[in-house]
């Protein structure tokens, strides 16, 4: 019991140097920060912050649109990591983080590298404000009214349609697979695009603050092997951009006019109008919460499928679309 207070009592005193330590070198550096700003001012200092600050809202805005941002955010760890291994005097994280630090540009330009160059071509040839962020967004009710009766219509046709809706992540690189619209939602165009036998019914419609981002775009498919070999195209498309994304796929089956959503790499099937109102309502609503419910995926599933139709997840459903 003496050895274990003892124990406690010197881990109590390291930790205490290590509070100071870290406290003595914030406010040295806020000190340095303020003697610098304002006891010995200079345009140049306020200059270069105002810079930096510009440069890096920027890159994080770059960032926050392409899929690189949760690679960012892992780097990010790494490095508040390696400070924190720094000041615990953690000897071997250290020494192994500092060996990544030093290769660490040569690994973000090899990581970064299909971003980098988008964004380097976008800073080239795009202006500041875009026309279509001057126009008015639609209200969401009439985005979930026109999506609503598309979908419905080309189930009640047979008519085969992916619809992507991004979320947090963006989904530029596969946007620009395809045609850009540019559009708002409605429900003619929707059906128009999908339409057998018309220029962009082959692909995926992608849906960004709720206009058409573009049609015809090419998705990578589900390479998950547990996946049923019976299931389309469409389905493994929808289910591989809803595992390597926070995007919700909207599938119309070509065969079956089953409608189904595809969220976290889970395929949710037979949802109705009212389930499908209900689902849309929550991805529009509020910017805050822009994330389906888990219950949702459940509460909407018609609950009497064909016998040859039984599943509810990506394992066994008899559809080609």
């Amino acid at each position: 019991m003496d050895e274990l207070c003892i124990i406690i009592e010197r881990a109590e005193r390291v930790w205490g140097g290590v509070r100071l330590n870290l406290l003595y070198s914030l406010w040295s550096s806020i000190s340095t920060l303020y003697t610098n700003l304002f006891q010995q001012p200079d345009w140049r200092n306020f200059l270069d912050i105002f810079l930096m600050a510009v440069v890096i809202y920027e890159i994080i805005r770059l960032l926050l649109r392409t899929r690189a941002s949760a690679v960012f955010k892992g780097i990010g760890v790494l490095l508040i990591f390696f400070w924190l291994s720094d000041i615990l005097q953690l000897n071997v994280v250290n020494w192994m983080l500092q060996q990544f630090i030093n290769t660490g540009v040569i690994v973000m330009v090899i990581l970064f590298q299909p971003e980098l160059r988008k964004a380097l071509e976008q800073i080239g040839r795009t202006s500041l404000i875009s026309p279509s962020q001057l126009r008015a967004q639609r209200s969401a009710d009439d985005c979930v009214t026109e999506l609503v009766q598309a979908m419905s219509n080309m189930s009640r046709k047979r008519i085969g349609a992916l619809i992507i809706i991004e979320q947090k992540t963006g989904l530029r690189e596969f946007a620009d697979t395809g045609t850009a619209l540019d559009a708002d939602i409605s429900a003619p165009l929707i059906e128009n695009v999908f339409e057998p036998n018309t220029p962009l019914h082959d692909g995926a419609m992608i849906i960004r603050n709720r206009r058409i981002l573009a049609a015809a775009c090419i998705l990578q498919l589900s390479d998950d092997p547990t996946i049923s070999k019976e299931l389309g195209t469409r389905h493994r498309a929808a289910l591989g951009i809803s595992e390597t994304t926070d995007a919700v796929a909207l599938i119309v089956s070509e065969e079956t006019g089953i409608i189904s959503m595809a969220r976290e790499g889970k395929l949710t099937r037979y949802l109705d109008a009212k389930a499908l109102a209900q689902i849309l309502t929550d991805l529009f609503q509020a910017e805050s919460a822009r994330s389906i419910p888990a219950r949702l995926q459940h509460r909407y599933a018609v609950r009497k499928p064909a016998p040859a139709q039984k599943t509810d997840d990506a394992t066994g459903e008899a559809d080609r679309s």
